[in-house]
């Protein structure tokens, strides 16, 4: 790491934004953040006085909760808000909502919203610090990184790699941040899906297209299945779920063909028997649930980094 280094984003809206050193510093910030976790009390002052608002237009359970854990084990005030709850429901713009919550003096404001984009728009419109916790099927940044940090500990390093992602590729923003994160530090990505699952831009973030699970999966190191997002579709884009786990569920004879040591992942919630069988998801190799650990740490540092912390700072 560049001892001059310095992280300089005022807002997370993609993992494009991000250089190779801007994640690795990020990963390196999280690991000193995850000790925190760990300890009989949960708790330090980093972001005392701080306010975070956790806006959610869509159903989340782990990063809504990962993000107000997170801002709490740091001190920060957070509220929290949904689409339902919210002057949404009356009619109110986005951009309305936002200057109304601007005018309440908060920090930083985590959002979710089902239009890509979103997030980079409030930047345009407030000054708070803007954190994009999934934009439609455009990126989900904060994902990505848990995943890289999830591999990096499992395997020690990204480059050389080979990472095997596999399902609804054109629907997933987790895929989108992966490919680009992954790719950035030096893994080569395979995916695999339906033919109406996946994107014709894919391949101009880095990937490599397989005609099969089998092919994508072959010698991989890690393995991770997407979840099917029926919401985002119109139209069924498969004959039916059945057919989809008999030609792109992950499960124990696919992965024959990985190396023996590979990782599962998920990024959640899981179908079981569909996109994965439940001994995949539950057996040797699945760190499903490191993800989801990591995931607090990722998000502690990122509330940190865009309100000027710096490593060396006040984490304890």
């Amino acid at each position: 790491m560049n001892k001059e280094y310095r992280f300089q984003h005022k807002h997370i809206l993609e993992m494009e934004q991000f250089s190779a050193e801007d994640i690795l510093y990020v990963l390196s910030m999280a690991r000193s953040f995850k000790e925190i976790s760990a300890r009989p009390i949960k708790k330090v002052p980093t972001l005392r006085g701080k306010t975070i608002v956790n806006f959610f237009f869509e159903p989340s359970t782990r990063t809504r909760l990962s993000f107000e854990i997170a801002a709490k084990r740091m001190s920060a005030d957070t509220f929290n808000i949904s689409a339902s709850t919210s002057s949404a429901q009356k009619g109110e713009t986005l951009i309305d909502t936002a200057r109304n919550l601007e005018a309440m003096s908060p920090d930083i404001i985590i959002l979710r919203h089902p239009s890509s984009g979103s997030p980079l728009l409030l930047t345009q419109h407030v000054n708070a610090a803007i954190i994009n916790a999934g934009d439609g099927t455009h990126e989900h940044p904060s994902q990505g990184l848990l995943d890289l940090m999830t591999v990096m500990e499992h395997k020690g390093r990204i480059e050389g790699l080979t990472i095997a992602i596999i399902g609804d590729i054109t629907h997933s923003r987790v895929a989108h941040s992966d490919i680009i994160g992954f790719t950035r530090l030096g893994a080569q990505v395979k995916v695999a899906g339906p033919t109406t699952f996946m994107p014709p831009h894919i391949e101009s973030l880095g990937a490599q297209v397989c005609a099969t699970a089998a092919q994508a999966v072959e010698g991989a190191d890690v393995v991770m299945a997407l979840r099917i997002q029926q919401e985002r579709q119109h139209d069924p884009l498969i004959p039916s779920l059945r057919e989809y786990a008999r030609f792109y569920g992950v499960n124990r004879k696919l992965l024959e063909l990985a190396k023996k040591d590979v990782l599962i992942m998920h990024p959640g919630p899981i179908n079981r028997g569909v996109e994965m069988s439940p001994d995949v998801a539950d057996g040797t190799g699945s760190v499903i649930l490191d993800q989801v650990a990591n995931g607090v740490a990722v998000r502690m540092a990122l509330l940190y980094l865009v309100m000027g912390g710096e490593k060396g700072g006040d984490t304890q």
